[in-house]
């Protein structure tokens, strides 16, 4: 029988490593001293890089609708703390620097959140929605991504419009689980991100036209059934164009997906292994 993480023992075990960890962080932090993006600039910058917008209300298995306005809730509070933050040259941007721990007393609800393979309400709930929309941006940009999170091994819910291949997600959790790129390029960068009634918009918009453009694209996508469990199977591609010659500069393998299924699957072409 697999040992307990002390996590696992009982709530109170769980929240003393969540308290360690947050610590920990801070701790690390400070030795640190990483150049973090604070300024903001109503002004936008003047050329647009990349922008995206994702759905707020979207069909998740059998998730309460309830959580689903609570997430809309929790993106609108959290967007202005973001929205016009300047990274300028060797600065880094850390989502939970900017946006600070999520209470009842600054309007957040609970969403949805992943906890040990499962769906459940978590208060903030649905702001890993952000730093997915935050990630599918930078990775069509020079900016380095330094902290990535994503919810390794598991395909959490089924394809429902989906826009952008599966495995570009993130998992977050204040403040030990962040999200983190770095501008290592002459340029400065903008993020700019709105709220409506049905969508979350981000922007990314910079100083200095770009030399290159990024496609992300996923290959070799399919479902297998191993050991009596579905998983599904795929490859993410990243390439660099040379905007003024067309030219290839780079075609980089960032994500190989091995996730196993946790939703119903029965009407998906599962190939059989052996």
């Amino acid at each position: 029988m697999k040992r307990k993480l002390f996590s696992e023992l009982s709530p109170l075990t769980y929240k003393i490593s969540v308290k360690k960890n947050i610590l920990q962080r801070k701790l690390r932090d400070f030795i640190q001293d990483e150049n973090l993006a604070q300024t903001k600039q109503i002004e936008p910058l003047p050329v647009s890089v990349y922008k995206h917008t994702s759905l707020i209300h979207r069909k998740l298995g059998n998730t309460d609708l309830t959580l689903q306005e609570n997430k809309a809730t929790n993106l609108r509070i959290a967007a202005p703390k973001v929205s016009h933050i300047l990274i300028k040259p060797n600065e880094s941007f850390s989502f939970w620097y900017l946006v600070g721990k999520c209470s009842t007393r600054k309007g957040y609800k609970d969403g949805v959140t992943v906890f040990n393979d499962a769906v459940r309400p978590g208060l903030g709930g649905g702001l890993c929605q952000f730093t997915n929309l935050i990630h599918w941006i930078i990775l069509h940009s020079p900016l380095e991504i330094t902290e990535h999170h994503h919810h390794d091994g598991l395909d959490l819910f089924p394809d429902y419009g989906r826009k952008i291949p599966f495995g570009t997600g993130t998992s977050i959790v204040y403040n030990y689980l962040d999200y983190r790129f770095k501008n290592n390029t002459k340029n400065t960068y903008q993020l700019i991100i709105s709220v409506s009634e049905t969508h979350l918009n981000g922007e990314l918009r910079s100083d200095n036209e770009q030399m290159n453009s990024y496609h992300i694209r996923a290959k070799n996508d399919y479902f297998s059934r191993e050991n009596g469990q579905v998983f599904r199977n795929g490859q993410i591609f990243r390439k660099c164009i040379d905007k003024r010659t067309g030219n290839l500069v780079e075609n980089k393998l960032i994500k190989e997906n091995h996730a196993r299924v946790v939703y119903d699957t029965e009407h998906l072409d599962i190939k059989e292994t052996h």
